[in-house]
């Protein structure tokens, strides 16, 4: 089967500043003066991975070691230091809470701003307008602004408009760990009819369990490089095994 997205040999590498600097006018001061001493820091160290068509692929791992790195380098928002990451097909990134949005336009607003963002016309938005609504449950707030949503609300508008349609990827980063219980059951029972229309989906989650419920193949990062790959259950019994 061919792939849907192909990650080969990805190192990112950030230039991390060492001083404390107050103002955008003393980092230009010291940045003339070349005052500014920066540390090097590797996010991903030699990552590849080739994730097949209507695959569902779990990235596992502790905080800082480079899942959600490898997920913005995935969806284009980063280019990577070295190597390359190439995707076949429609995107739909989840990857920040209200990226997309803007928090002083209402919900109804920013449905048909998050749309325009993700590609789809005004016409395609109105078409989904009602069901984004009853998906998200948020009937009673389609008119207030977003600034004054509850970070759940923001993820259930935000899951229902990248939801929508059917896009070819699906990139999930801890979106669904931010709704109640029910929601979540919800997403889930999305993602696995978006699985079964053929979408293939990249997520991250600090749930074993959910990664266990949905994916097929897993990744664990340890930071920033590949310390497990394949199968699902080794490397959540590996993983598991490794938090304890």
């Amino acid at each position: 089967m061919a792939n849907a997205i192909e990650v080969s040999n990805v190192t990112m590498r950030f230039n991390m500043s060492k001083e404390r600097v107050d103002s955008i006018k003393e980092f230009l001061i010291k940045k003339v003066k070349r005052q500014l001493r920066f540390e090097e820091f590797l996010a991903l160290k030699d990552v590849s991975l080739n994730v097949e068509q209507g695959d569902v692929y779990g990235l596992v791992g502790l905080n800082g070691s480079g899942k959600s790195t490898l997920l913005k380098v995935i969806s284009g928002i980063l280019k990577p230091t070295k190597g390359t990451a190439k995707t076949y097909g429609t995107i739909s990134p989840l990857i920040e809470l209200g990226a997309g949005f803007d928090m002083d336009l209402t919900a109804r607003e920013n449905i048909f701003l998050n749309g325009s963002v993700l590609g789809y016309s005004h016409a395609q938005m109105r078409e989904k307008f009602d069901e984004i609504v009853e998906f998200s449950e948020l009937q009673d707030f389609i008119d207030v602004a977003v600034k004054n949503f509850s970070s759940g609300m923001v993820a259930r508008l935000g899951f229902a408009i990248a939801t929508i349609t059917k896009p070819d990827i699906l990139i999930v980063d801890e979106i669904l760990s931010v709704g109640d219980f029910l929601f979540q059951q919800k997403c889930e029972a999305r993602i696995q009819d978006l699985m079964s229309g053929g979408t293939t989906v990249l997520m991250v989650s600090h749930s074993i369990e959910q990664i266990e419920r949905l994916c097929r193949h897993v990744m664990w990062l340890d930071h920033g490089t590949i310390r497990m790959a394949g199968e699902m259950e080794p490397v959540c019994e590996a993983y598991k095994a490794f938090r304890k």
